[in-house]
């Protein structure tokens, strides 16, 4: 079983069926769960701004009979030049477990690394497993994880992760991106020989896709005149009419008329919610098994 989960490729098939057989099991009788974490602390360790993952974890972590610590990278020694093997040293002496969203993903590797307690990554700038973990999970509730899923937006952390989970699950992934923003190269290659394909047109896409599937086109920390590059990606009525009556996905937060329609977003085929909800049951069935 997995020791960390700091990208999907730590995961086996096998390893994801479990958690996702857990996450249902966990759904249906929460109450028996309630201390399975008892005594229990985990480290949440931020060096940029969240609202899912730090609330999803650190509720997750109460409904489990445990406790959370958020955790400041800009409040901590690391600002006065403590490295961060001598931080994941010492945390690991305080905590059973840390869940980490960083900016570098070498920085989520070093710290894992040096680490004597479970790492989970809740985010770095190449990788954000446990959203696709939850997203194919919530393909698997409507009974759409077959896929195809289109991701149509910004070669991104999100695509990267959703790419890799359905090669490894052997789900048909369809990603398309404006020219220059595509997948990593270092993902693609990861992913050459599965049925993943990369293109830059999103009825390509798009076409004959179970869900569709748009992140922000600007990331934190990216210029604003990045979105001009995006014009023709909007997640549009029209563009999931080429769908297979796809179910439409998003990470959020969503800026309504920008990545997507604002009627694609609040419509009848959304799933979004139920998507963001689902980062708290996987999330907790991972803090189960690896705390």
């Amino acid at each position: 079983m997995m020791q960390d989960v700091i990208d999907i490729t730590d995961l086996s098939a096998q390893d994801i069926e479990a958690i996702y057989d857990l996450t249902e099991e966990m759904k249906a009788n929460p109450e028996n769960f309630h201390d399975s974490l008892s005594n229990k602390t985990l480290l949440m360790f931020f060096a940029k701004p969240s609202t899912r993952t730090r609330v999803s974890f650190e509720a997750g972590m109460t409904q489990l009979g445990g406790h959370a610590i958020y955790f400041s990278q800009d409040q901590s020694q690391m600002t006065r030049g403590e490295s961060m093997k001598d931080t994941a040293k010492v945390l690991s002496r305080y905590t059973e477990g840390i869940m980490a969203r960083l900016f570098e993903h070498e920085t989520m590797v070093e710290l894992a690394e040096h680490a004597d307690v479970p790492v989970i990554n809740g985010l770095t700038d190449l990788l954000h497993p446990c959203q696709a973990l939850s997203d194919i999970y919530t393909m698997r509730e409507y009974g759409i994880d077959d896929g195809p899923l289109a991701y149509v937006g910004d070669g991104n952390n999100v695509a990267h992760s959703l790419m890799q989970i359905c090669a490894t699950l052997d789900i048909p992934c369809r990603i398309a991106t404006p020219e220059g923003y595509e997948p990593d190269e270092r993902i693609q290659e990861r992913v050459a020989d599965a049925d993943v394909l990369v293109t830059n047109d999103p009825v390509e896409a798009v076409a004959g896709a179970k869900a569709v599937y748009t992140d922000v086109f600007v990331s934190m920390g990216e210029s604003e005149e990045k979105t001009a590059d995006f014009d023709g990606y909007q997640v549009t009525q029209d563009l999931m009419d080429h769908s297979d009556d796809g179910k439409f996905m998003h990470c959020l937060p969503a800026h309504r008329d920008e990545e997507v329609a604002a009627d694609v977003m609040d419509g009848p085929n959304s799933i979004v919610y139920d998507q963001a909800e689902n980062r708290q049951h996987v999330q907790k069935a991972i803090l189960h098994e690896l705390l």
